[in-house]
């Protein structure tokens, strides 16, 4: 039985009072140089995976839990990160500019 490929994502934690979760897609290209990111508020947006990292912490399991449980809910097959190097990465999904 074929799986869906599994598709790579980062949580992380914004700093600051809301520290709401944020999961980002690297290797999903939203346009002009920025990365798919989703957030229970808002959901799918274009993110600079860079800026976002800069002004976030890693996201521990127990904090990502339901925004990876929604991510799951909607069709994504996740493979969790802590980090993404881009010397790994081989193609980008185009997810075309908005």
């Amino acid at each position: 039985m074929d799986q869906e490929p599994k598709t790579v994502v980062i949580f992380r934690v914004w700093k600051g009072e809301t520290q709401t979760v944020l999961a980002l897609f690297p290797e999903i290209d939203f346009g002009n140089y920025h990365c798919d990111s989703y957030e229970h508020v808002g959901q799918h947006g274009g993110a600079d995976y860079t800026g976002c990292i800069a002004r976030t912490r890693p996201a521990k399991p127990a904090e990502y839990r339901l925004l990876k449980q929604e991510l799951e809910s909607i069709g994504y097959n996740l493979e969790v990160r802590r980090r993404y190097n881009r010397r790994n990465h081989d193609s980008t999904k185009t997810m075309g500019a908005v």
